[in-house]
């Protein structure tokens, strides 16, 4: 009698253990999810938490009439600058010969590239570098002026009017007043050091020299064509009113972007780095341009702007480079 007791409880357990191993073969069937590692599910936790970044709409999507052959004229002069508004443009010659897009990546659609994403929601908007309320018109021409080096377009020109019809026409989507996610430029933290040009001229040499050159001269694709990498410096490189110029601005440009596959997600270079970087390429020289106009309240003016006067009482120097905390805290207290 034993003996069947004990082998009727060896048939239960086996019983058990085929029902339990069945059932584990349908989860992993039906719901593998169920038996993912710790590090996967952490993984995915993580990815819900990011925020939707703004993506820019289908080109296939512009309209196939007048206003659409408008938009593609204005993505053109985006991405194309130089061929249109260039030293041998074919429309005029306002530019130094780089392309909207050397700043503004992939036709000013690339996440945290200086996209256009948000123009359209925000402006027309106060700008404390004016001290006036600026439409898009004007902002186009702020960076034909500065980026550029060189004049503005006529805002009546068609050049204008189908580059403020592309950058509409990409921002269509976002609510007026809203920021983009994604639009401007990726944020890091404020040096609690000078930025280092010394350091940086070695990291330029290691990381950016094979596209921009051992004298930030770019690179064309033919000898009068555009640039295919910008120049960093020199005649035909933005000028001191740009605002690339402000080693903030181009720390953080660098951080997103380069070396070239480089995205704010998968950065190749730390955020020192890309501050030494942008130290070495701000203090080359390069056209100086300063409009008298800019910040007409001193006490507006961003912690990195390069020019004096300035309310807080420190150098020039130390507001080119930093370290940015202390005129920070200063500037806070007041």
């Amino acid at each position: 009698m034993k003996e069947i007791i004990r082998l009727f409880n060896v048939l239960i357990v086996i019983f058990c253990m085929v029902i339990l191993l069945l059932g584990v073969t349908l989860l992993l069937r039906y719901n593998p999810s169920v038996f993912e590692s710790h590090e996967s599910l952490i993984t995915k936790a993580a990815e819900v938490q990011k925020p939707k970044l703004w993506q820019a709409p289908d080109t296939a999507t512009i309209p196939k009439d007048k206003e659409g052959k408008r938009i593609r004229y204005g993505r053109e002069l985006i991405a194309h600058t130089s061929d249109y508004l260039g030293p041998n443009g074919k429309v005029m010659n306002i530019s130094n010969g780089m392309n909207c897009q050397n700043c503004h990546l992939e036709a000013g659609t690339k996440p945290f590239g200086n996209n256009y994403g948000s123009v359209a929601s925000m402006y027309p908007k106060f700008r404390a570098r004016s001290g006036k309320l600026e439409s898009i018109v004007k902002r186009v021409n702020d960076c034909i002026e500065r980026s550029l080096n060189g004049t503005s377009l006529d805002s009546l020109s068609e050049e204008m009017k189908a580059i403020v019809a592309y950058i509409t026409w990409l921002g269509k989507d976002v609510p007026k007043g809203e920021k983009a996610a994604g639009s401007g430029l990726v944020e890091m933290k404020w040096l609690d050091r000078p930025a280092d040009p010394v350091a940086g001229k070695k990291l330029y040499l290691q990381k950016c020299l094979i596209c921009h050159g051992y004298s930030g001269e770019g690179q064309r694709l033919s000898a009068n064509s555009h640039f295919i990498y910008p120049p960093l410096w020199g005649e035909n490189s933005f000028n001191t009113g740009a605002g690339l110029f402000r080693i903030s601005n181009l720390s953080r440009y660098i951080r997103a972007n380069m070396p070239n596959g480089s995205t704010y997600d998968s950065p190749m270079l730390s955020e020192d780095q890309a501050w030494d970087i942008a130290a070495y390429v701000v203090s080359l020289p390069r056209p100086e341009k300063k409009f008298k106009q800019d910040w007409p309240k001193i006490e507006t003016k961003p912690v990195d702007h390069p020019f004096g006067p300035y309310a807080d009482g420190f150098s020039e120097e130390q507001h080119k480079y930093g370290p940015f905390r202390e005129i920070l805290a200063k500037n806070k207290s007041k």
